[in-house]
């Protein structure tokens, strides 16, 4: 019976996909520190009338016409970029390296794999990724997974 158990585990964690972090995804959210302060503002009791009429204002990052895309491969490599509306390619795709330890992701220099950015991945699914600066836990980025 042990034996059956232990077979049992063994192939459904084979048939199980693990979430991984390769493919396409486009930014959905992008909050920085300044921005995550004025929601924390906007909460309090203490604001007035003006500050509840700017401070949306203030932190908007504004609608867009063009669609920020990060791409991951499986090999440790990637590239981002902007895609404009109605055009097929992207423009400035800038390549880059990575690596992933334990829930960290960390964007790594290409020729000397030093790291040079480190990000702490809050949320990883088959359609969402969400992660925040490891420095600064309030800079959060939401992508969605296109590809």
């Amino acid at each position: 019976m042990k034996y059956l158990i232990t077979l049992g585990f063994a192939l459904s964690t084979i048939f199980i996909q693990a979430q991984t972090i390769t493919g396409t995804w486009q930014l959905t959210e992008e909050k920085t520190c300044f921005q995550s302060s004025l929601d924390e503002t906007m909460n309090g009791l203490n604001t007035s009338e003006t500050e509840k009429e700017l401070t949306p204002m203030m932190g908007e990052s504004g609608a867009s016409s063009v669609a920020k895309l990060i791409r991951f491969d499986s090999k440790g490599k990637g590239e981002e970029g902007i895609f404009n509306r109605g055009k097929r390619k992207g423009t400035a795709m800038e390549a880059f390296r990575y690596q992933i330890k334990g829930s960290e992701l960390q964007f790594l220099d290409k020729k000397s794999g030093i790291i040079t950015e480190r990000y702490i991945i809050d949320e990883l699914t088959s359609s969402s990724l969400r992660f925040h600066d490891a420095k600064k836990e309030c800079e959060i980025k939401a992508f969605s997974k296109i590809k």
